[in-house]
Parts: C-alpha cells; sequence; structure tokens
C-alpha cells in the first residue's frame, strides 16, 4: 500500500478551484477531472488565474509604496 504525500495547496491551486467555480465547471471537474476540460475552458481558467496574479501584485506594489 502506497501512501500519498499530502499536496501543499498553492496559491495557484486556490485560484484555479476559485475559478473554475466562478465559471460553472466544478461539477464537470469532479465528474471527468481537470483532464476532461476541454482546451478553451483550460485556457480560460489559466488566462484568469493570470489577470488575478497581477492584479494581486498590482495591489502589493501600490501598498508597499504608500
Amino acid at each position: 500500500m502506497s501512501k500519498k504525500k499530502k499536496k501543499i495547496e498553492t496559491l495557484e491551486d486556490k485560484l484555479k478551484y476559485e475559478i473554475a467555480n466562478e465559471l460553472g465547471l466544478m461539477e464537470k471537474i469532479e465528474e471527468v477531472g481537470w483532464g476532461g476540460l476541454t482546451a478553451k475552458e483550460s485556457g480560460r481558467i489559466g488566462g484568469l488565474i493570470t489577470v488575478k496574479k497581477r492584479e494581486m501584485l498590482k495591489k502589493n506594489t501600490l501598498k508597499n509604496k504608500k
């Protein structure tokens, strides 16, 4: 019996689930897994992760300048 290490959830993981939920894809992901998404769906999630990360960086940069 193999023991699986519990993966530490990263910021990207949290954003990925959050965005998938916002796009209404969680039911599909639960049924077929992340690999069952189309390239368009995966690309949309990836693009929105990038946008959210940029926004977060921008907010942190502005906070640090004050």
